[in-house]
């Protein structure tokens, strides 16, 4: 039997945790992937004054084209979980398992943010 893609999985996880309107925002999801990636930089070593920096650095430039972007942010993070040990296939299954099991934490911390903001609290 043909597994569903992670890419599927995670909409169809995204489809019962929230409603449309939350869901289709490309705003949002922008939102989340940075402040995860952010989090990350941090649970790796990243000082805030380096994460600043690049800010300014990838700010100061023009921006690249999504498809093109997305390609680098697999390929960074997949060299970056090389490097650390991390198996990337088995902690995205782990953590959209453990987001499953918590959907009405995720709902009420969703219900509960700032319309408009970039800040999930």
């Amino acid at each position: 039997m043909k597994r569903t893609s992670y890419q599927h999985r995670v909409y169809e996880w995204l489809t019962a945790c929230f409603p449309p309107i939350a869901r289709k925002d490309s705003q949002e999801r922008t939102h989340r992937f940075l402040e995860e990636a952010l989090e990350l930089a941090q649970a790796t070593g990243c000082s805030q004054e380096e994460a600043k920096a690049l800010v300014d650095y990838v700010y100061s430039r023009p921006a690249g084209r999504p498809e093109h972007e997305v390609g680098g942010v697999m390929v960074t993070l997949a060299g970056l979980c090389s490097v650390t040990g991390i198996d990337m296939s088995e902690a995205g299954d782990q953590e959209l398992e453990r987001n499953w099991k918590r959907i009405d934490l995720i709902r009420r911390k969703q219900a509960s943010k700032p319309h408009d903001s970039p800040l999930p609290q």
